[in-house]
Order: C-alpha cells, then structure tokens, then sequence
C-alpha cells in the first residue's frame, strides 16, 4: 500500500544538522564531526531503526600522529524475508565553508530565503539524507508496513575521500550487505528542472607533477638567465598535457574512450538541456561546444584534464620577484568507462617523463598519482532504473531525464565491486544547488516533492519480481 502523499517539510532537524560544522577537511572540527554521526544515529534511533555505529579505524595526519575517523552509521528497518531489500547511503560530512568565502548568510545558520533553505551541506547531503530518513518516518507514522525491508550506511569522510569505508564494506560484505538487493545513493542533482535519475559517473586520477632545481629560492634579479627555472620547466610539461581546443595530447588515453552508439546520442538528444542557460549559470560567452550532444558527451563520458593549481608558486597580493626552488603542479584527469587507473598512471607518468627530457633540464621531475578512482556505469533498462521512472511519473508527472555525472563518487564503485549489487542514482538536489559553492541551497519544493520520491520509489521497488 502506498501512503497518501500529501505533507509539508519542516525543517527543525535539518535546520539542527546544518548549524554542525561537520567538515571532514578540518580535524580541528572532528568533534562536531563526531558529534554529527551521533545526531544521525539518535535520529534513526528515534524512527524506530536498529542502530549501529561502527568503528572504522584512525587517520594519519602529516605531522606523524593519528586521529579517530567519525564512525559509520548503520541502520535496519524491517527484516521480512518475503521483501526486497535496499541499502541507502549517505554522508552527513561538508565541504569547508565561511561567510568571508562570499556568503551570503551564515553557511552554517539554515536559511528560508523565496523557498530556498540555503547552508553547508543542505543539498551535499543533509536534506536527501534526512529526506530519506523522512520517508522511513511517514510509513510509520501511518502505521503503514514498509514495502521493503531498508538499510542506512551513512557516513562522515566522504568529502575527504571516505577514509575507511572501503575496509568496512569489505569487512561486512557478508554480513550487513548480505540480504540486501539494491543500493541507492541520492548525492547528485538533475540537470534541470526537471527530475533525473543518474546511471553514470566519471572517475578520478590525480596527480602531483614536482620539479626540483636549486636547494633554495632564488632571487630572479640575481640568478635570473643563469639558471634553468623549475617553473619554467613545470609551465612547459603541462602545456603539453592538453590542447587549446580540448584534445587531450597524453598518448593512449582518448583511444580508450567507447564509442557513442547511436541509441546513446538519442538519449542525449531527449535530455532537457539548454546551452544559453548552461552559459549564462557560469559566466561564459563561450563553451567548448556549440550543441547539446557534444556537450554532454564531454561532460559524462569522455576524459578530461583539469589543472588546480601549482603549489610553491608565490600566490599572494603584491610583488616578489623569485624563482622558486620547487614546484608542484596538481592536476587531474577525470577517467570513463574502459579507462583503468593504473593504466592512465603508467601513460601519464611515461608521456611527461619523455616531454621533460627533450627538455634537456637538470632539474629534477617526478610525477605522482594520489587518487585513482574508477568511473561506475549502471544499466539504465535495468528494473531500478524502470521503478525510478515510474515513481517520477507519480510524483512529478513527467518522465524523468536519465543522465550521467561528470563528477565522481567512488562509493559507488566500491559498492558494485565489493558487494555485485546493482545501484541507482537517484537525485532530489536541485541543478543550481551549489554544490561546494557559496550559498549552497536546497529548495523546499525539492525537499519536499523529493521526500515523496522516495516514499513512491519503495513502493516501485517492492512490485520487482524476484527470479
């Protein structure tokens, strides 16, 4: 039985969980991390959950010593063998965030500005956490039997790389995740207004490029056409990792990349996407490409280089004319399908090494691979993705948009790795959330109409035939 849909959000917990400064960066902060897992787990308590905390280990810090992770949360309600099973995971920890950062409101002071509840963490991933939780909330306060059997996973270091979860999947692959069907994760947005469900993400590798030359900084005045300069020779190296149109000029890397079959572009061709609006939202008067199917394709699922920044450069306000001893460009290449981290490593660290000997440079190179984290694709015709469809049509009255993340969530593969469950993405966070962003925002209509997303979905889900 699905329960009658019709309620308005309050946002008294959300408002409670937005104020902790749960920034998994910050280890000054770790107590308000500690204290946010706590919140959550009393939170599922008080809904009726069967409640763990599971103690995920300690973190190294640089300086040598070693501080607690926060631990994970876990949480069961129902255990009828008879019903599908679903596993909901979430995080509860937050990118940095101050008022100076070019805040509007205090980012940890929830906000209702025109429908918009604005503050760190309330669309990544407070409000679809506790959205969820909400809808566990509704079938019992309805006295309504849940449809399915449904499991919480919420974490407090996904910001930071989810330090430790992996070992506890591992750990409890055949134990909490054994009787589970399907994993749900609801940490992404639709594209636009209108609502989505997600079957794809990008996956990462980063790396740090450090040239080292003279054994200190040197003054340019002096030393300055006497030296071979190790930014000189870092500019250099990067200038050759990616073409002004976009190529990516690393040899192998764009051979890797799948074909786009024609039943994909007709996908692509469907989505509700508008290239005027895409411009306007970031500021630019021109894009890499000038169609919807293009931009897309890049944006999903074909690689691509970023360069973040170069550390030991002067950077701040004013004047300082030095050479500097040593300097380390980081940069990333967001990887797809058929593309394997280890291998991208190899090609990477083999193609600059060769550009940076034609250089003939005494300083010194080395390239370092800090994260390797693999894309994930889902079956979009697989049954979670029909039910996904289905509960839209419910709630919003409109098909939904199946998309891809360019971004990357590493769980996810983890999850279908480890535990060979099959996962959906299903977003309620809005297209202009603001994600990691000043005046991150969810609105009400999409934490409310999202709330009841989700309360349909398990619906959907429980009319899946078991074979």
């Amino acid at each position: 039985m699905l329960p009658q849909i019709v309620f308005s959000v309050k946002p008294t917990t959300l408002r409670q969980w937005i104020a902790v400064e749960s920034d998994s960066s910050d280890v000054t902060k770790r107590s308000d991390l500690h204290r946010m897992m706590d919140m959550t787990a009393e939170k599922l308590r008080l809904v009726g959950g069967s409640v763990e905390m599971v103690d995920v280990g300690m973190q190294a810090l640089p300086n040598g010593s070693s501080i607690a992770l926060p631990k994970v949360v876990t949480a069961r309600f129902g255990e009828d063998p008879s019903k599908r099973t679903v596993c909901v995971y979430g995080h509860v920890d937050v990118q940095p965030a101050k008022k100076e950062d070019g805040w509007a409101t205090d980012p940890y002071e929830l906000t209702d500005i025109d429908g918009n509840l604005y503050g760190r963490g309330a669309s990544d991933n407070k409000a679809p956490v506790l959205a969820w939780i909400h809808t566990v909330e509704v079938y019992k306060a309805l006295n309504i039997d849940l449809p399915v059997n449904v499991k919480f996973i919420i974490e407090g270091m996904e910001e930071t790389g989810s330090n430790g979860l992996d070992d506890m999947i591992v750990a409890q692959k055949d134990s909490f995740f054994s009787d589970v069907d399907y994993i749900i994760i609801s940490d992404c947005v639709w594209l636009s207004r209108r609502p989505a469900l997600t079957y794809g993400t990008r996956g990462n590798c980063y790396f740090f490029a450090e040239v080292e030359g003279p054994k200190k900084d040197l003054h340019s005045g002096v030393y300055g056409g006497t030296v071979m300069e190790p930014m000189t020779d870092l500019i250099g190296i990067l200038d050759k990792l990616i073409s002004p149109s976009g190529k990516i000029l690393i040899p192998g890397v764009r051979e890797a990349v799948a074909h786009l079959s024609d039943e994909e572009w007709k996908m692509y061709q469907d989505i509700e996407f508008d290239l005027e609006s895409y411009k306007s939202e970031i500021g630019l008067s021109q894009l890499m490409y000038s169609n919807k199917v293009d931009l897309l394709a890049h944006r999903w699922r074909h690689p691509t280089v970023s360069i973040h920044g170069i550390e030991g450069a002067f950077s701040s306000a004013g004047t300082k004319t030095v050479i500097p001893a040593k300097v380390i460009a980081k940069f990333s290449i967001r990887q797809v399908p058929n593309m394997d981290p280890a291998v991208v490593e190899k090609q990477v660290t083999d193609y600059l090494h060769s550009v940076f000997a034609k250089r003939k440079s005494p300083n010194k190179l080395s390239i370092t691979m800090v994260i390797g984290a693999k894309p994930w694709l889902a079956d979009p015709k697989h049954p979670l993705y029909e039910a996904g469809k289905a509960a839209v049509k419910r709630v919003f009255a409109v098909e939904p948009d199946l998309i891809r993340e360019g971004g990357t969530i590493p769980i996810a593969r983890t999850f279908q790795d480890v535990t060979g469950k099959s996962i959906i993405m299903l977003p309620i966070g809005g297209f202009d959330d603001g994600l990691h962003s000043q005046n991150e925002k969810i609105s009400r209509y999409n934490y409310m109409e999202g709330t009841k997303l989700f309360i349909a979905y398990l619906h959907e889900v429980s009319q899946i035939k078991k074979y």
